[in-house]
């Protein structure tokens, strides 16, 4: 075997003294760094660590890796490096002079937040009832911010005439019971509405180098939650960036949600003894489609859906009643979205009851639609029934189709009631295509250049309902399932940072 070459000399390199003064001034900095790190630490076990590797390779090779750019960085920083074969690890630098920046930021903002409060105090007054506070000299309390925990000193008062103590310093600052920061609670909503609790702890970790448990973060998100829904049924406002151009599309559908047993204690559903274990979340999805494609299909407008949903009921009111919580919902959504200047509203929906009645209660001139999609789903299940897996059910199957989709009505209810004595499949079946005979004018629709499909609904029911609350081993109450609908529709709507605007205007005002 022939000697191994020695590799060629970098003309970039520092000399060997150099890289020798280099190595020493490293050794003398973690020497210092060790001393200082408290006994049995981390910190000192990793300092010690990267002391054994600079003594064992005290090479002119080092230096081309081991400059004094990083011994000072090294020294000024006090933190533990990575370093593995003859290579600084660069992911690890960066870690830890983000924590670094991030400590040094979080003093500076516990200095600055302070200087505010003795600075500018706010009116020493209750926020309650507006009368003057009696003081009880000041009190200190860590809150987590985004940049890490920092210390305030806030006046504290008593009111006598509510018998309550407050901090009048806390709302200027945006500052509340819970001891986290604004931001925190912004990224503890995002990160909480989005994938199951103890992920959302990891990732916003990763992503933002918070540290808040599973727990802290479930109570953080519902709690914004439960703020964003009082927020919504408040705030009914146009949003004249939203103004329909053309028809304007709702559709409601409904999709069980798995719930705690206390929950459906009592409810009638789906399980061989006629229990539940699920409530239906209902949501209304709203948008526009004032493209085609292609084949002349029309086409979601990007940006334009937005979501409201709840665990809550859609009964359907009488006259002279009240609406039902869902139709008051659906109500400020279509407020929202500007349904009364649409020059037309449709509805589409599965062909439940509820939701003709909800859109004629409230939009008593929108044009309703059957999603032919659910449509053709009655007719697969029934061919199904009357002919199993045979090469006479697709066939009948797909005849039905054709009829459906040609608008021959007729001819589809008689063809369904031929079985409608013997099978009891084909009479549902009949009846739920007589009910819907109206809504599914699929030929017209199509060719006034309007959606016959709710695909935006079901996407946003799998989306929005489905890829949070009924993930494996989930079982909600019906408060903390509401409250993550809340967040997550908001979130989904594009409305998160209209919200958390409106909140900074209260604690400013």
């Amino acid at each position: 075997m022939s000697p191994r070459k020695s590799p060629p000399t970098d003309p970039t390199s520092p000399p060997a003294d150099q890289a020798q003064e280099t190595l020493l001034a490293m050794e003398a900095a973690l020497r210092q760094k060790i001393g200082e790190a408290p006994e049995g630490s981390e910190e000192k076990r990793h300092l010690q660590e990267l002391l054994s590797l600079l003594s064992g390779q005290k090479t002119p090779e080092a230096s081309k890796v081991l400059t004094p750019s990083f011994a000072s960085i090294l020294e000024e920083m006090g933190v533990p490096m990575i370093r593995s074969s003859r290579r600084l690890d660069f992911g690890a630098m960066e870690r830890a002079m983000k924590d670094r920046m991030l400590e040094e930021t979080a003093r500076t903002l516990e200095s600055r937040l302070n200087e505010e409060i003795t600075r500018h105090p706010a009116p020493f007054l209750c926020p309650a009832c507006g009368r003057p506070l009696q003081s009880k000299g000041m009190k200190s309390k860590t809150f987590m911010t985004s940049f890490g925990e920092v210390t305030l000193r806030r006046r504290y008062g008593f009111c006598r005439s509510c018998r309550k103590g407050c901090f009048p310093d806390d709302g200027r600052l945006g500052l509340d019971a819970t001891g986290f920061s604004p931001e925190v609670q912004y990224l503890a909503g995002l990160f909480g509405a989005e994938t199951d609790f103890l992920e959302a702890s990891t990732l916003l970790f990763c992503a933002a180098r918070i540290r808040l448990p599973e727990k802290q973060i479930e109570r953080l998100a519902k709690s914004l939650g439960e703020l964003i829904d009082q927020d919504e049924r408040e705030h009914v406002d146009l949003e004249p960036h939203r103004l329909p151009q053309g028809p304007l599309y709702i559709g409601m559908d409904g999709t069980g949600v798995p719930m705690q047993s206390r929950e459906t204690a009592g409810r009638k559903g789906k399980q061989k003894d006629g229990s539940s274990k699920t409530r239906e979340a209902k949501m209304i999805d709203i948008w526009e489609a004032n493209t085609q494609n292609e084949q002349g299909i029309p086409i979601r407008d990007p940006g334009s859906v937005s979501y409201s949903a709840a665990i809550e009921s859609a009964s359907c009111p009488d006259v002279g009643r009240e609406l039902s919580d869902f139709a008051r919902r659906v109500e400020r959504e279509a407020t929202r979205r500007g349904a009364a200047q649409a020059r037309q509203i449709v509805v589409i929906g599965d062909g439940a009851a509820w939701i003709w009645k909800t859109a004629e209660y409230l939009f008593p001139g929108a044009l309703c639609i059957v999603d032919r999609f659910h449509a053709k789903q009655h007719l697969s299940e029934l061919s199904h029934a009357l002919f199993g897996d045979s090469p006479k059910a697709e066939e009948w199957r797909h005849c039905r189709y054709e009829e459906l989709d040609e608008g021959r009505m007729d001819d589809l209810l008689k063809e369904i009631g031929i079985y409608a004595s013997r099978f009891p499949e084909a009479e549902q079946c009949r009846t739920y295509f007589q009910n819907n005979r109206e809504r599914m004018r699929d030929p017209e629709f199509r060719a006034r250049g309007l959606c016959t499909s709710s695909g935006v609904v079901e996407a946003g029911c799998k989306s929005i309902v489905g890829g949070r609350l009924k993930k494996s081993g989930m079982h909600w109450s019906v408060s903390g399932a509401n409250a993550i609908l809340a967040l997550r529709c908001t979130i989904k709507s594009g409305r998160y940072e209209s919200f958390w605007e409106r909140k900074a205007s209260q604690w400013a005002a």
